[in-house]
């Protein structure tokens, strides 16, 4: 009795109520065979006393590990271990403590091209990869709208489930406005919700593609579409990119001999480099594909934000074929944080895909869609855009004037037109992961590089985002990194 009263330690400051605590205990004392089947517990009296609890609630634990099934009662008898559960060796948790936590039971495979860099954003300065500044974004008006979709309707509906394609408002929004602002020639039924341009490529490649279909990207792209299309046991082949985007006179090369499913791209403002697709190798492209049959999945992750002009309209508004998915988010519009994506494609396509959506999600946060629909719907955002716009703007011609006057021939750079981002080449003298990792402890944040090497040399350039910091932030980050590259003995 007093050893079982001393291995059943209560805290009664603990939110949990004390008659679980007990029924937890007395379940591991039973798992870890310190309790055998069939051993008899002591009467709820004896125990309430040796624990100075009131009886009912040792009643209590008693009877919730008797519904499941852990001990059993005898009348007259008394209350035992259950006979019929398995003879269990007793440990000494002192000597042998569970490493389940950490390690299980059974073998799993490693995946090297799942272990992607995580970015973990603190709070000092950052020349990231190219993020929107969240202190821009909407705020107020998306808190007044999430608020009112929670409270407003029926909420037996609104609170309920809901078509996995996505919030219909939200759609037929995005159609009007995808179709004003990029000449898309769609409705409702062509559009697709999901949870970011990740979701979207997921789907995709897991709907679309087969092991051993054949896929073709730029020498530099996104490492997360490539770990897309190795997860779905893709054949990647890679083709020149210059100042005018892919070269798709290689592509063509590639077609003539085997067979392509899928052409990946980021047309507007290539990743990582930001140049755009020229006019005559859009059309290249979009022949080849309604020649080849092969699809094109166009990434548009920042239209919105182009400097010099008018945006270029997508691949997908010069499409008649339907040989195009055309895939973009919010994240870049008001916040990584809100996982609201779109993928644009044949109705036909969209339900496909849909299906294979409901299985893995089966719905989106249909409050935020909404939310974002009535943004949509009252030009919140498209004013939100054409501020952010001016701004990031002057952030860009901040950022490169500090590049070139600080940092000299230590980098290498053409302003872009668009994007969030400057692609930077470094001198090769400079050890580009070092530098990181030095700027790291002077609180300064920005990619080593590494996402972006080609397969056969070393590039020695990264993302230098500068829409996420304001001008003075701007002038203490590049501050920073020149200080540091001043430290680097010449050779």
């Amino acid at each position: 009795m007093q050893l079982l009263a001393s291995l059943l330690s209560i805290d009664k400051s603990d939110s949990e109520p004390v008659y679980l605590q007990m029924a937890g205990k007395l379940m591991e004392l039973i798992k870890n065979g310190t309790l055998q089947a069939g051993h008899q517990l002591p009467s709820t009296r004896k125990l309430a006393e040796h624990l100075s609890l009131h009886r009912k609630t040792v009643i209590r634990a008693y009877d919730e590990l008797l519904a499941q099934g852990w001990l059993e009662s005898h009348s007259g008898s008394g209350t035992f271990v259950a006979k019929h559960l398995p003879e269990i060796k007793a440990q000494n948790l002192l000597k042998n403590p569970s490493n389940v936590s950490k390690t299980a039971g059974f073998t799993i495979e490693t995946a090297p091209h799942l272990n992607l860099e995580v970015i973990k954003l603190n709070d000092g300065f950052h020349l990231d990869d190219g993020f929107p500044d969240a202190r821009l974004a909407p705020l107020a008006e998306l808190t007044r709208a999430y608020r009112s979709q929670l409270l407003t309707g029926n909420s037996y509906v609104k609170l309920g489930y809901h078509d996995p394609q996505g919030s219909s408002w939200l759609r037929e929004e995005l159609a009007a406005y995808l179709s004003e602002t990029r000449g898309l020639k769609i409705t409702s039924e062509n559009i697709l919700i999901t949870r970011g341009t990740v979701m979207g490529l997921y789907l995709t490649c897991t709907g679309l593609l087969k092991t051993g279909d054949h896929v073709v990207t730029g020498e530099t792209s996104w490492r997360g579409a490539d770990t897309n299309f190795v997860q779905a046991g893709a054949i990647i082949s890679r083709i020149p990119v210059d100042e005018y985007g892919i070269q798709v006179d290689e592509l063509e090369k590639i077609c003539l001999k085997q067979a392509i499913r899928l052409v990946y791209v980021t047309s507007h403002h290539h990743y990582p480099t930001t140049v755009a697709l020229r006019a005559d190798r859009r059309i290249h492209l979009l022949r080849l594909a309604e020649k080849y049959g092969f699809i094109i999945f166009e990434d548009d992750y920042d239209y919105d934000f182009h400097y010099q002009n008018k945006p270029l309209l997508p691949l997908a508004s010069a499409d008649p074929a339907g040989m195009v998915l055309y895939c973009g988010s919010f994240t870049k519009t008001i916040s990584p944080a809100f996982r609201v994506g779109y993928l644009v494609a044949s109705a036909n396509v969209i339900q496909n895909l849909t299906r294979l959506r409901r299985i893995i999600d089966r719905q989106g946060d249909i409050m935020l869609e909404n939310a974002i629909a009535e943004l949509l719907q009252n030009g919140v955002i498209q004013r939100h855009l054409r501020k952010s716009l001016r701004v990031y703007r002057q952030r860009r011609d901040v950022c490169c004037n500090l590049l070139k006057d600080q940092l000299g021939n230590s980098v290498d750079f053409e302003i872009p037109d668009g994007g969030m981002a400057v692609w930077t080449r470094f001198d090769p003298k400079i050890n580009l992961p070092d530098l990181a990792q030095r700027a790291l402890k002077k609180d300064l944040y920005f990619s080593n590089g590494l996402l972006h090497q080609k397969s056969d040399k070393l590039l020695n350039a990264t993302r230098l985002g500068f829409a996420s910091s304001s001008t003075n932030e701007l002038e203490k980050a590049i501050e920073i990194l020149a200080k540091l590259i001043k430290t680097i003995p010449s050779s």
